[in-house]
């Protein structure tokens, strides 16, 4: 005699069961049957029909092997999900974010990506489409395998106001910046920089150059705005592009972000290193750090540095 209808009988330690929105109860039944879920169907059924429990809770749920029938039933109907760890990368483009985002998640990447370039969407919150990149924060999230997108957008909403705390938004005041300003910042710095120690020393470049009213004159602003990414070697002629990204041309930050920055180069914004460097210039060992300069003229010997360092290796554009 079966004892509470039995339990499951899979090796694994757990299970994870997908339910897709839509699900009908015969292919439900299915699916935990075959996945050793449920192994007495016969009395699944019975049991559900007394409850009353054909109306299941879609979504994501992990069962320990040897969880019984009922605990089954009561978990589904009760829309026990385990959350989704969802890790939300520092990318480039809203497209890569899209994608990125909507892989591990039932939503499809082309609904994630149509609310991104929303601009009733990027009005609602209360951002310029230019600015609304900047709610996004990359960093993990718990969420439901299957939350909608428009729920996923109030999630990184509800982030975006949690991290701009009275702290922080106090540290973005002193710098005479708004919270999306200090977020453009960083997207420069990020792609200026991959060594996060060295962040708050170029962000407190910019940062000297814009209370000089100097250019920012961002390399990474230039490759952004060009869309050509694979630019290892700014030239004079890429300086030229009429474009409202193009901080050569452009006096003080451009528009919007051009990456989607972690809090850590937000942050670095926010406790920028005090200096009076002005110029920067990549080291000539490819190490990923710079060489900082007060004055033109030493800026120019690293350049020439790095120039050579560049040609040495036949990288000329």
């Amino acid at each position: 005699k079966v004892r509470n209808g039995g339990s499951s009988t899979f090796k694994a330690k757990e299970k994870v069961l997908l339910i897709p929105s839509n699900t009908s109860y015969e292919e439900f039944l299915q699916v935990l049957q075959k996945d050793s879920i449920v192994t007495e169907i016969e009395w699944f059924k019975r049991t559900a029909d007394l409850k009353k429990s054909h109306a299941w809770e879609t979504g994501r749920y992990v069962f320990k092997s040897g969880i019984s029938h009922n605990d089954v039933i009561n978990k589904l109907r009760n829309g026990e999900q385990t959350p989704v760890r969802l890790v939300v990368p520092s990318k480039r483009l809203p497209e890569d974010l899209a994608g990125a985002i909507a892989a591990p998640l039932e939503i499809d990447s082309t609904a994630v990506l149509k609310l991104l370039k929303s601009p009733d969407l990027a009005s609602k919150f209360g951002f310029t489409m230019d600015q609304f990149r900047t709610m996004i924060i990359p960093n993990t999230y718990q969420v439901y395998w299957n939350i909608s997108a428009e729920d996923l957008m109030d999630r990184f909403a509800t982030e975006y106001k949690k991290f701009w705390n009275a702290s922080r938004k106090q540290k973005a005041q002193k710098l005479n910046l708004s919270q999306s300003e200090v977020c453009v910042l960083a997207s420069i710095v990020k792609a200026e920089t991959s060594k996060r120690d060295e962040a708050p020393k170029v962000a407190g470049l910019y940062l000297n150059r814009i209370r000089k009213g100097m250019a920012l004159q961002a390399d990474p602003t230039l490759i952004y705005a060009l869309g050509n990414f694979e630019i290892r070697r700014v030239l004079d002629k890429h300086k030229l592009i009429d474009h409202p990204y193009n901080t050569y041309l452009h006096p003080g930050l451009p528009p919007g972000p051009i990456n989607y920055p972690e809090p850590n180069y937000l942050d670095a914004v926010l406790n920028e290193e005090k200096h009076n460097y002005l110029y920067m210039c990549a080291k000539p060992d490819f190490s990923g750090y710079h060489n900082f300069a007060k004055t033109y003229n030493q800026h120019l010997t690293n350049a020439r540095k790095y120039q050579r360092a560049l040609n040495n290796r036949g990288i000329y554009h």
